[in-house]
């Protein structure tokens, strides 16, 4: 399905639904910048990914969601990323009106057929076990792909099809967030790992061979897992790494554009300069003057 953003109040087809403030889909072809800020909301929000690899801050924290991931948002936390920066990929997302959650007595209102005790149980589980990433959880992008489509069908019966499937999303997160904890993070420790061994030395040419037998495979079989993982070919995939470093790098005016292309493996200031510009639409020296500007 095409890319697209709806939102309560100024789209007809959420007319019938006012408990679903904001829902779409965003599919990012290169890396943007000022595009997603930090913001703050009174809904619940549910960010599903796709493809690609995000980094994002909830509440301040910083975390990083790959394919099959969901960011869960509660009412009041700020989120955002750095700098407002939007990495290459695609997800979707729902923004969603919960009176009483903010307190943990869910409320969600005459759309849901969840009992009372049943709205309680799932609100308390969403305030007290807050986590804001919620791993290879695949059930929500079919549920909320199930939404879309009813909701851009408008067959017979679409409204309470699309209120059923909602109720199915609290139920599901809620039940999740009960199995899962911080410490047993369904992404394989290997590749953490690997980012941060690439991390350290950004400025060694790594190969695909090398990547690869980091993390003891080869190359054919780690080029298939990086890909299913993140979306990107391994070197696509430690070029965004090299950006997001470059990123952080040059919101310090100490440092050098050269010292940065070179420290974050680039062969000269114009290969840098020539990548960055085609992820982010800027060149290195207009991000950091735009950066230096708006602080």
């Amino acid at each position: 399905m095409n890319q697209f953003v709806l939102q309560h109040g100024k789209s007809a087809e959420l007319l019938l639904f006012p408990h679903i403030q904001e829902m779409g889909i965003k599919k990012n072809g290169s890396i943007q910048l000022n595009a997603f800020p930090t913001t703050i909301t009174e809904g619940l929000r549910i960010y599903y990914i796709i493809e690609g690899r995000f980094e994002w801050r909830i509440n301040h924290q910083p975390y990083i969601y790959y394919p099959g991931d969901v960011a869960l948002i509660l009412p009041g936390t700020p989120f955002g990323s750095d700098n407002g920066v939007l990495e290459i990929g695609s997800f979707t997302w729902i923004q969603l009106a919960l009176p009483g959650l903010d307190k943990g007595y869910l409320q969600p209102g005459k759309w849901s057929s969840l009992s009372e005790s049943e709205a309680a149980a799932i609100g308390k589980t969403l305030l007290l076990n807050s986590l804001p990433v919620l791993s290879r959880f695949n059930e929500v992008g079919k549920i909320l792909k199930c939404i879309h489509a009813e909701l851009f069908g408008n067959e017979v019966g679409y409204q309470a099809s699309i209120n059923h499937q909602l109720d199915e999303l609290l139920i599901q997160v809620a039940r999740k967030m009960t199995k899962q904890s911080h410490a047993n993070r369904d992404f394989p420790k290997t590749f953490m790992h690997l980012e941060e061994v690439l991390r350290q030395d950004l400025a060694h040419q790594w190969t695909v061979e090398e990547m690869a037998a980091l993390v003891g495979m080869g190359t054919t079989m780690f080029t298939e897992r990086v890909k299913s993982y993140s979306g990107f070919s391994p070197i696509n995939y430690l070029i965004n790494i090299r950006i997001s470093e470059a990123i952080k790098l040059l919101k310090r005016p100490d440092v050098s554009v050269t010292d940065i292309a070179l420290d974050t493996g680039f062969y000269s200031s114009q290969h840098f300069s020539t990548t960055f510009k085609k992820l982010t639409g800027y060149r290195p020296s207009e991000f950091r003057k735009n950066n230096l500007r708006n602080k």
